[in-house]
C-alpha cells in the first residue's frame, strides 16, 4: 500500500532532522567540503578558564589487581530513523574512501607502534545511548585534563583518532556542555610537528612547513563530506569512571599522555557529543594506548533500546572471565595479512548469509576486499543499521519478501524496505531467521529485534538492513544488529568474539 500525504506530513513533523540533514546531505554533496584556514593559524590562543568541578578524582593506575568495568548508560527511545540513516550515510562515505587511499600515515603508525607491555587487570567503563539525542551511537563518559573536566564522547570502533571540540571553537556542531579548554588544564601538551608521532595523523591542506620543535602538530581527522576534525595533536590526561565487578562500588583511573585531537574545526552529525573515542586497530585508539595496561583484549555488550533506561551498557578492558566461559561462545578471525587493509577497521570474512536457516545466492567476490582496497566486511560500533553490498541486499530483501507471508506488506516506505504493517498482533511476530555465516565456520545468528526494528506509531517493522552501492562497496555489521550480544575484540590472536547476552545483566 502506499503512503498517505497523512503520513508523509506525519513523518515530516516528527523527523524533521533527518529532510534538514538529508539536504545537508546534498549541499555538501555537490561538491568536496573545505575548511578555510585563516593566514596564521593560532590554534592555541584560548583564554577561557572553567571552573573544576572534579576534585574527588583520583588515579588508581597502580592498584588495578581487581577485575573492574566500564559502563554505557541507557536512554529512552530509538530517535529517528531518518537521522540514524543519514549519519550512516557520511561514514559510509568516509570508509570507503578510507579504503580507497592508502597514505604514508598507515606505514608511519606500524614503524612507531610499540610492543605492549604486560596488562594489569581489567577496566569495565559505562556508555549511554545516544538515541535520545537523535543519536544511533553510545556514548561515555570520559574526564579529560587538570584538574579534570567531564566530556560525552561517542564510542567509535571504525576509527582509531581520539578527539574533543577544544576552544577556540572556530567552526563547531553543537554539544552539550562546554568545549574543553587546553589553557584550563596542567597536563596538556602539543605534539611538536617534529616528534615521530606527528607522523600518525594526516596533515590539514596546505601543509604548513614544520619550521621549529615549538611548532605544534596539526592534524585532519574526516568521517564523510561534511563530517571531520580539524586542530592540534597533543597529549591529556584521560580520567575514566570505573566500577569494580566486586561490590558495584565507583572510582576512577587516570590514563596520562593520551594522544589525541584538540579540534578547533570540527563539522558532522554527532548529536550533542563532545568527540569521539576511537577503538580502532590503529595505535592511535584508546584501546590501542591501553595496551602497556590491559592487553591485546576489549568487549563491550550494549543493552537493547527497548530496555529500562536506567540500565546501562558495559565496555570492558583486559581479557573477561564471564565471555570466555560462556558456553555460547563463538569466534570468528579478523582478516588480515593483506597489503590493501586499512588497518583501523577490524574486517571479517563472510561466506553466506542465511535467511530462514538457508544460504542465499551471493556471489563469492562481494564479500571479497579487491586490489584497490575497496569492499569486504567491517565489525563497527559507530555506525546503527548493517549496510551489505549491493547484491547481497538485493537478496536478503528479496528472500524476506518471498518468506514473510504473515503480514500486510508496507510498499515504498521511506529509506527502509521490506516494511510490514503488523498493527494488532499481539503476539511474537512471525519472521525468517537471520544468520551470518563466515569462512571459518563460524555462525553469528541474531534475534527478531536484531534485524526488524519497530516504527512507532505507525505500528510497521521494517528490515533495520541497507544497501550499500556499488557491487564492491564495503559492508558494515553495525551496532543495531550488536545489541544483546557481548562482543570481544582479540588483536592479539586476531578474532571477533560473540556471545548472545541480557547486556542488562553484565
Amino acid at each position: 500500500m502506499m503512503p498517505s500525504k497523512g503520513l508523509i506530513f506525519l513523518l515530516f513533523f516528527l523527523f524533521p532532522s533527518f529532510f534538514q540533514a538529508a539536504l545537508q546531505q546534498r549541499v555538501f554533496n555537490s561538491s568536496d567540503a573545505g575548511i578555510e584556514f585563516p593566514t596564521h593559524m593560532s590554534f592555541n590562543a584560548a583564554d577561557c578558564a572553567f571552573p573544576s568541578d572534579s576534585s574527588a578524582l583520583h588515579s588508581s593506575k597502580s592498584e588495578l589487581g581487581a577485575p573492574m568495568k566500564l559502563h554505557l548508560k541507557r536512554t529512552p527511545g530509538l530517535g529517528s530513523v531518518f537521522d540514524l540513516q543519514a549519519r550512516d550515510l557520511h561514514r559510509l562515505r568516509a570508509h570507503r574512501k578510507r579504503s580507497a587511499e592508502k597514505t604514508a600515515v598507515q606505514q608511519n603508525r606500524k614503524l612507531l607502534e610499540k610492543k605492549p607491555q604486560p596488562p594489569a587487570g581489567q577496566l569495565m567503563a559505562t556508555l549511554e545511548s545516544g538515541v535520545s539525542l537523535g543519536s544511533g551511537e553510545y556514548f561515555i563518559d570520559v574526564f579529560v585534563g587538570t584538574p579534570p573536566r567531564h566530556f560525552s564522547l561517542i564510542l567509535d570502533t571504525g576509527s582509531d583518532l581520539n578527539w574533543i571540540q577544544c576552544a577556540p571553537c572556530l567552526d563547531c556542531f553543537d554539544q552539550n556542555g562546554p568545549h574543553y579548554d587546553p589553557k584550563a588544564s596542567t597536563s596538556f601538551e602539543n605534539v611538536s610537528c617534529r616528534d615521530p608521532r606527528c607522523r600518525l595523523v594526516t596533515a590539514p591542506e596546505p601543509q604548513q612547513q614544520c619550521q621549529s620543535q615549538r611548532q605544534a602538530c596539526h592534524y585532519f581527522y574526516w568521517y564523510g563530506d561534511s563530517s571531520n576534525s580539524t586542530g592540534d595533536f597533543a597529549l591529556e590526561t584521560f580520567t575514566v569512571n570505573l566500577t569494580t565487578s566486586v561490590g558495584g562500588e565507583s572510582e576512577f583511573m587516570k590514563v596520562e599522555n593520551v594522544m589525541f585531537g584538540c579540534g578547533h574545526w570540527n563539522r558532522g552529525l554527532f548529536h550533542g557529543a563532545a568527540g569521539l573515542l576511537g577503538l580502532g586497530r590503529g595505535p592511535l585508539s584508546f584501546s590501542s594506548q591501553l595496551q602497556s595496561l590491559y592487553g591485546h583484549s576489549f568487549s563491550y555488550c550494549l543493552v537493547d533500546r527497548n530496555s529500562d533506561p536506567s540500565v546501562s551498557s558495559k565496555l570492558i578492558f583486559g581479557e573477561d572471565r564471564d565471555i570466555l566461559s560462556h558456553p555460547e561462545l563463538n569466534y570468528t578471525a579478523f582478516l588480515t595479512g593483506k597489503q590493501n587493509l586499512v588497518d583501523t577497521f577490524y574486517y571479517v570474512q563472510i561466506k553466506a548469509i542465511l535467511v530462514g536457516g538457508q544460504p542465499l545466492n551471493i556471489p563469492e567476490e562481494t564479500w571479497h576486499v579487491s586490489s584497490d582496497g575497496s569492499g569486504g566486511t567491517i565489525v563497527d560500533s559507530g555506525t546503527t543499521l548493517s549496510y551489505f553490498a549491493e547484491p547481497a541486499y538485493k537478496a536478503i530483501k528479496e528472500a524476506f519478501m518471498e518468506k514473510v507471508k504473515a503480514y500486510p506488506r508496507v510498499v515504498d516506505f521511506p529509506l527502509l524496505d521490506p516494511c510490514y504493517n503488523v498493527s494488532g498482533v499481539k503476539t511474537p511476530l512471525e519472521l525468517p531467521e537471520f544468520g551470518i555465516l563466515f569462512e571459518d565456520g563460524a555462525v553469528w545468528n541474531f534475534p527478531i529485534e536484531n534485524y526488524f526494528i519497530r516504527l512507532e506509531p505507525e505500528q510497521v517493522v521494517c528490515l533495520a538492513m541497507m544497501g550499500s552501492a556499488p557491487a564492491s562497496a564495503l559492508s558494515i555489521i553495525g551496532n543495531y544488529q550488536q545489541q544483546n550480544f557481548h562482543i570481544m575484540y582479540d588483536t592479539k590472536n586476531s578474532k571477533l568474539g560473540f556471545a548472545p547476552r541480557r547486556c542488562a545483566e553484565v
